[in-house]
């Protein structure tokens, strides 16, 4: 119980540097005279090299070891979100927040593996779940204290609170336990060749590629939709904020449900509450609506992502570090991505449209997904 503890702590802190930037991106761009478009990018690039490092921190890990891993990547991470507090342009702004993404990307990936690792397959899911405590406690905190830090002082303060926090945790994971190296010395090419070879693993990685899509793409516009039907920046925060409360209220839900339900049937309700957030999305940004479907979003993430997530450790039992690594490496790049894809629609204040195009991916996401886990045996 002690290690769960420490591991929410660092999902928490994982969680509060990668919600902090969402809630300011209009202040940022308005501080620096810049595009909004131009801000929403350098944000997607946080979550496209936190995706494409983790096969590295996959690798490292197994050479130095699960918590010395987390240790130092956590200091490097509080060096770059620190920098990025004194970003004077997007570009500057992107870099920082772009190493401080690559190194964050250690801790939540690094957590799912030590639960792996040290929890039977058949208790996962629920301390998989339990690790969704940190998440949430991390998206509230970062969502109303982004947004009030950013009206009342300035979106710079947040960024060094979040270094300041990163730098305590580094020292306090002391005192968790480093579980054995049984990978040592492993082949990161067999690795993933193994991957390969698996086709259930591959269809995850699919599934975890759209879910980023979806699901993290909706929830980094979400404070600034919210902002650009006349909230203040504090109200955005609060409402999304919401998410996060229900993530925490949520959890407790799954928790009940995993003892009564399959997998399957989890993600076909966590899918079906995206499509309804989604929705109600399409339809308006105030903040009452955003409220609605900002519980929806939590029992997504909770009842969908978790079920997904834990399906992830246990496809391929023999490259778990690997698999896991490249499941976040493909939820992120799909974060990025849509991102990416819709800045320019973001620029133009078509959040409707963006919204509308999530649920219409969600539906066949959340159809392939429950059909996937319905079939899958345990090898």
């Amino acid at each position: 119980m002690r290690a769960i503890r420490l591991l929410q702590l660092t999902t928490f802190v994982s969680t509060l540097d990668r919600f902090v930037m969402p809630p300011m991106l209009i202040s940022i761009a308005a501080d620096l005279a810049a595009p909004l478009s131009e801000v929403v990018r350098a944000a997607s690039v946080y979550f496209l090299v936190y995706g494409l490092m983790q096969l590295v921190w996959g690798t490292v890990s197994d050479a130095l070891g699960l918590v010395r891993t987390m240790r130092l990547t956590l200091l490097a991470a509080a060096v770059a979100t620190i920098a990025a507090a004194f970003a004077g342009d997007p570009l500057w702004l992107a870099i920082t927040r772009g190493l401080a993404g690559g190194f964050f990307g250690a801790a939540y990936p690094a957590s799912l593996v030590y639960v792996g690792d040290t929890v039977p397959a058949k208790e996962r899911q629920p301390e998989i779940t339990r690790l969704m405590v940190g998440t949430a406690m991390g998206i509230g905190l970062a969502s109303i204290g982004a947004g009030v830090t950013a009206q009342l002082l300035s979106w710079r303060a947040a960024f060094i609170a979040t270094g300041v926090v990163s730098i305590v945790l580094a020292v306090y994971l002391r005192n968790l336990p480093q579980p054995p190296m049984t990978r040592k010395g492993s082949n990161v090419v067999k690795a993933i060749a193994s991957v390969g070879r698996t086709k259930a693993a591959l269809f995850v990685l699919l599934m975890a590629f759209t879910e980023g899509v979806v699901l993290l793409g909706v929830l980094t516009l979400l404070p600034p939709a919210v902002e650009q039907s006349g909230a203040t920046p504090t109200t955005a925060g609060a409402v999304t904020a919401v998410y996060g409360l229900a993530v925490f209220l949520m959890t407790r839900v799954v928790l009940t449900l995993t003892k009564r339900l399959h997998p399957s049937r989890l993600i076909a309700i966590g899918a079906g509450a995206a499509v309804i957030a989604s929705a109600l999305l399409a339809i308006g940004q105030t903040p009452l609506i955003t409220i609605g479907a900002a519980v929806m979003l939590g029992l997504a993430w909770t009842a969908m992502h978790s079920s997904i997530q834990t399906w992830a450790t246990e496809v391929v039992p023999d490259a778990r570090a690997t698999m896991i690594s490249l499941f976040a490496t493909a939820l992120f790049a799909g974060s990025a991505v849509a991102a990416a894809a819709v800045a320019g629609l973001a620029e133009a204040g078509a959040y409707g449209t963006i919204f509308f195009i999530a649920g219409t991916l969600t539906i066949p996401l959340g159809l392939f997904a429950t059909v996937g886990r319905a079939r899958w045996r345990e090898p």
